[in-house]
């Protein structure tokens, strides 16, 4: 049995948590996608797929700094509550909220002292991501709460999502490169 210092076993708890985050938000906003396209608002649906797929690639960094830490991921499933769509986006912009206000900021905090590059990189990634859901969540709010369904979250359309840290944007062409982590935007994944 390898043993595992202090240090690495309080980024492996960090680690984890975050991890189970991912994977839950991931189920969440996929949930959140079949209500949105029910209720005939499938850009939004497009955007909470998107989100679930960076959150799918936020899990999986995270699994791999896990994993080079010398332990398997795992995580608890957690049923997934849903509502109409807007309340949907108000709990998904509450819950990237939290991480961006809370979560992301404590666990960063601690690899930061502690120099594990890897497991930064991980929560960085994430992080920054996550800052790009809540602009995008809160956007979805805001028009339908305007009565906008005619805009585009009335209407199927592509998200783009680095297959790096996740980071999600409207467009592929904004910049040459991924804001967060400097990935080739060419390399951005469509989602619809």
């Amino acid at each position: 049995m390898v043993e595992i210092s202090e240090q690495d076993e309080s980024a492996i708890q960090d680690l984890l948590v975050a991890f189970e985050d991912e994977t839950n938000a991931q189920a969440k906003y996929l949930s959140f996608a079949g209500q949105a396209d029910a209720e005939q608002l499938h850009g939004a649906a497009s955007l909470c797929r998107a989100a679930a797929w960076s959150e799918h690639i936020h899990a999986s960094n995270h699994a791999r700094a896990i994993k080079q830490l010398g332990v398997e991921a795992w995580c608890t499933l957690q049923p997934v509550d849903v509502r109409n769509t807007l309340e949907n986006m108000k709990n998904a912009l509450e819950g990237e909220q939290r991480e961006i206000d809370d979560m992301y900021p404590e666990v960063l905090e601690e690899a930061r002292k502690h120099r594990n590059n890897t497991v930064i990189s991980s929560f960085v990634g994430a992080l920054e991501s996550e800052k790009a859901h809540a602009r995008l969540y809160a956007e979805v709010v805001a028009l339908i709460e305007a009565g906008k369904s005619d805009s585009w979250i009335g209407a199927a359309r592509e998200f783009f999502v680095c297959p790096v840290c996740g980071f999600t944007s409207k467009t592929r062409d904004e910049d040459e490169s991924c804001p967060v982590c400097h990935c080739s935007r060419e390399r951005f994944e469509a989602v619809r």
